[in-house]
């Protein structure tokens, strides 16, 4: 689970992998005398101990109260998180981190109604003034946060985040490419042929059939295979599989174009040249695909960005010999899959009807604190000169033109930083934010990896298609929510599943077809289009009022 920590932290922000103790959930401390005392529930990697965080004493000081933990591991996050709701015996807050597990927005309206989430509009009212100064900046922030009814239940975790607004990249083994005498492929076939030879020519030269062309994984950070190869097809949104076309909502997952790239992808699949882990296998065991001990073992590996698959904060050059493929020309097209910044819609932070009015008032003051620059530097990053330090005379920042604000520190694993809320506090950051880092400008260097993923991500910038759904900012109608919740779900599975047995040929694409798609009708397909497009319809009405 330690790598889950450095994946989170580069693709949100870059800095630095901490370390420290374990990956089970502390037990629930004692009140402090005189202090508010508040049940937080939240998910901590095995890199870190919330309880025990630097910043959570900060906290604790500053505000006057005391944390009762409830945190647990990143596996099995979601059926945690529900589950610790159906007890009845919930936590006065959630502060979860988002890319792992948070609230969808069908959850946030449903308890939001039913009176477990409390409406946060007059907290942050009277108390946020940086939350409340931020809404009133960024009228797309608050829509993300604002519910139908005008409530707002819960706090999204909200980024300007080039590069993770573009997640589903491929990473080509350079090194190899080279060796080969090949060029960076450009199309779908010369992706194909670049495989093959990666499978044949022994491009690590030693001499075994040891080589993994491509791989990827099933978490969510842009590693799924299939997004980047369908899109040479029909654009694939790697969330609902929905699309916009003359303003109307439909699915793509039952078209001959998709039908197509399930063809091509199973191709590759037949000639041994994905890796069948790619379909089933979590984060560490990718990463061990690209950390392979010896030899390098693999050739192409889905995701936002290499170090999810190959180290490089950690003093390996790995990462370093991969680089970026653009969107590879199908028979149709050359999508690349735009996620908005990479803001995932729902919400991180809710506050329960279990938390007493001052316990209410203190964690909003808590979040708005993490609002500011100075809150959420020293969230994330934790304290000065563990998890970050101030530029040095003659360093960039990322931006163009900007002032540098703070540099990362490169980890110790002999000296853990367990000092910030890393990815739980991860709540505000703008462009004005993020373009003060202190980045390197050679993109190989340990301080530049964030100017390289910025370089990579210019290759898909634009290439999406020119209408997208956009699922992060539709709130569906309270009387609907529930079943599109259950719908989408259910339609989800069902399309990723068949999706994997079309590929490996559980199914047969030639007899199977009509089941699948009539199987989609069957689940509820058109209901599921309806709602969306009566959502999308009234997103439209807003923004055009």
């Amino acid at each position: 689970m330690l790598m889950k920590l450095r994946l989170i932290i580069w693709m949100l922000m870059s800095s630095m992998l901490f370390s420290a103790c374990s990956s089970e959930a502390p037990k629930l401390q004692r009140p402090h005398q005189g202090s508010t005392n508040i049940t937080i529930f939240a998910q901590q990697d095995s890199g870190q101990n919330l309880q025990t965080s630097s910043f959570t004493t900060y906290l604790e000081q500053t505000y006057g109260v005391h944390f009762n933990w409830e945190a647990i591991p990143y596996e099995g996050a979601k059926e945690k998180r529900q589950i610790s709701l159906a007890s009845g015996s919930y936590a006065d807050t959630y502060i979860l981190t988002a890319y792992i597990d948070q609230f969808s927005k069908a959850e946030v309206l449903r308890y939001g109604k039913q009176g477990i989430f409390l409406p946060l509009n007059d907290l942050i009212d009277k108390y946020a003034p940086h939350i409340k100064a931020a809404f009133k900046q960024n009228a797309a922030l608050r829509e993300l946060n604002t519910a139908p009814d005008g409530n707002i239940y819960g706090l999204v975790s909200y980024s300007e985040c080039f590069h993770c607004s573009y997640p589903n990249k491929m990473w080509l083994n350079k090194v190899w490419l080279d060796k080969l005498h090949l060029a960076m492929p450009q199309t779908l076939d010369d992706f194909k042929k670049v495989l093959e030879a990666f499978k044949t020519k022994d491009p690590n030269g030693n001499g075994a059939a040891d080589e993994i062309p491509l791989s990827g994984s099933t978490e969510n950070f842009g590693v799924h295979l299939v997004p980047f190869l369908m899109n040479g097809f029909i654009y694939d949104d790697d969330r609902n599989y929905l699309a916009l076309s003359g303003g109307k909502v439909d699915t793509v997952a039952n078209k001959q174009e998709w039908k197509q790239g399930l063809s091509y992808i199973k191709s590759l699949y037949d000639e041994g040249l994905i890796d069948p882990g790619a379909f089933t296998q979590n984060s560490e065991a990718y990463k061990r695909l690209g950390d392979n001990e010896g030899d390098v073992i693999l050739g192409a590996g889905a995701a936002m960005h290499p170090d999810i698959f190959a180290s490089d904060s950690t003093g390996s050059d790995r990462s370093r010999i991969y680089a970026p493929v653009p969107p590879l020309k199908g028979p149709y097209a050359a999508y690349a899959v735009h996620d908005d910044g990479g803001i995932p819609p729902g919400a991180k932070f809710v506050i329960t009807n279990k938390a007493t009015m001052k316990e209410q008032i203190a964690l909003i003051r808590m979040v708005d604190y993490m609002y500011t620059p100075e809150g959420q530097l020293h969230a994330e990053s934790g304290d000065e000169g563990v998890g970050w330090r101030k530029p040095l005379p003659g360093e960039t920042a990322l931006g163009k033109g900007v002032a540098p604000r703070k540099a990362g520190i490169p980890s110790n694993p002999d000296k853990p930083n367990n000092s910030g809320w890393i990815g739980t506090a991860h709540f505000y950051m703008p462009s004005s934010y993020r373009d003060t880092w202190v980045q390197d400008t050679d993109i190989y260097a340990p301080n530049g990896y964030e100017r390289r993923l910025q370089q990579a991500t210019e290759l898909y910038a634009g290439k999406e298609p020119k209408e997208l759904f956009p699922a992060w900012m539709i709130w569906v109608n309270e009387a609907d929510a529930q079943r599109a919740s259950v719908l989408e779900t259910n339609l989800k599975n069902y399309i990723d599943q068949n999706t994997l047995e079309f590929i490996t040929g559980a199914q047969s694409l030639d007899t199977d077809w009509g089941a699948y798609v009539k199987g989609l009708n069957e689940m509820g397909l058109s209901d599921y289009l309806a709602i969306m497009q009566q959502g999308y319809d009234e997103y439209l009405d807003n923004h055009t009022k």
